[in-house]
């Protein structure tokens, strides 16, 4: 099987871009982002804190997510049987995915469950750790970034849309605190792997940002083949 390992910091386009990447290639998506998200969703509905350990671990036990896909392989994430794909997208939920992250029972939690499916099907795969943790085989790893300001940016219109009343500060000051937190966190962090490929899509389009990685997919998988 064929993988493709995207990582990166929020809001650098990951979902958005791995999601067409994946639909191009005639791969499955795979958002690991919506799995912690998931978590940090169940813990705060519970009014636990998902900073803190001792009230995160205990629930895990409590947890079932599974990713459906649908006939147009678009990804669904069920929590204990409840469709939340689009209940946790948030910000609210959005930090508390970054706060149960750094935990590694959390971490360890959903560790088979993401490398069992790049087992059984051609995947690209987003996250923070998918090259250096979760799939350090992979065929082919990306790191996608782009400046804080930028990210921040898509990030507002994206809540806008949606009609999230989040000012433009109030996204960038979460996002440099996620930033932080996936970075410093002990296990797993929020790192480039030595044989990732760095593109950096600040001054790119969505459109230009997929071609560029479509052609690194591509070009990889050829040379692969020839060797």
């Amino acid at each position: 099987m064929l993988s493709i390992a995207l990582d990166g910091p929020v809001g650098a386009g990951k979902t958005t871009i791995a999601r067409e990447l994946a639909k191009r290639l005639g791969f499955l998506y795979v958002d690991t982002g919506a799995l912690y998200r998931s978590i940090g969703k169940y813990v705060l509905d519970q009014g636990g804190n998902p900073s803190l350990p001792a009230e995160v671990v205990p629930s895990l036990q409590h947890i079932s997510i599974q990713l459906r896909y649908n006939a147009g392989r678009q990804q669904r994430v069920y929590l204990n049987g409840q469709d939340v794909s689009d209940k946790i997208r948030t910000p609210e939920v959005s930090m508390a995915a970054s706060q149960v992250g750094s935990i590694p029972e959390v971490r360890e939690f959903l560790l088979s469950l993401q490398r069992n499916i790049a087992l059984q099907n051609n995947v690209v795969m987003d996250g923070r750790d998918i090259g250096t943790t979760i799939l350090p085989n992979a065929s082919l790893k990306i790191f996608l970034t782009a400046s804080a300001e930028e990210r921040a940016a898509r990030r507002h219109r994206e809540l806008m849309e949606k009609g999230d009343p989040s000012t433009f500060e109030q996204v960038l000051e979460d996002l440099k605190q996620r930033d932080y937190n996936d970075s410093h966190r002990a296990v797993s962090p929020l790192v480039q792997a030595p044989d990732a490929v760095l593109v950096d899509t600040t001054s790119l389009s969505l459109e230009e940002s997929i071609d560029a990685l479509e052609k690194l997919a591509q070009n990889t998988f050829f040379l692969r083949d020839r060797r």
